[in-house]
């Protein structure tokens, strides 16, 4: 059985960012909605993007130990999915049929290779569908993830 959503790396990051206050309390609250459900799930990408971000983005700057056990603690809150041989294709065809970025495009490759419906993040266009992918940003207006879930 496939989650329902894969959320990004944006969404991840901003439940960190004290500059962004209702980014960081959106964030809080879909990461908090979502954890252990299996409704969600994340990416290796996604892991180690969230590791890099926490550890150069902000003021206040976990050391490599603290982000990793951060990092960690995701990967036993939500399922994980591998960028494959069969993704990374599937990626590729993506950065050319629809020019996205490669990292964008593998986030849309692993959606569509495990029958995930739906991308939670702020960096596609919100609302769009990409062969049965759709995207939602989850930090407009309007917002509402028990809709976006179908529930």
């Amino acid at each position: 059985m496939s989650a329902g959503a894969l959320i990004d790396t944006n969404v991840l990051a901003y439940s960190y960012d004290t500059g962004e206050p209702h980014k960081r309390e959106q964030a809080m609250s879909i990461v908090a909605r979502l954890a252990g459900t299996g409704q969600a799930a994340l990416t290796t990408q996604v892991l180690g993007e969230h590791h890099w971000v926490i550890r150069r983005r902000f003021t206040r700057r976990f050391t490599a130990a603290e982000a990793a056990e951060q990092t960690a603690a995701l990967s036993r809150a939500f399922p994980v999915y591998d960028t494959t041989l069969t993704v990374v294709l599937e990626a590729l065809r993506g950065t050319v049929r629809y020019q996205m970025p490669y990292y964008d495009a593998q986030i849309w490759a692993v959606a569509r290779v495990n029958h995930i419906p739906l991308v939670l993040s702020e960096d596609f266009s919100d609302g769009a569908v990409i062969e049965g992918v759709r995207f939602a940003d989850p930090f407009a207006d309007g917002f509402d993830l028990e809709a976006c879930l179908g529930a």
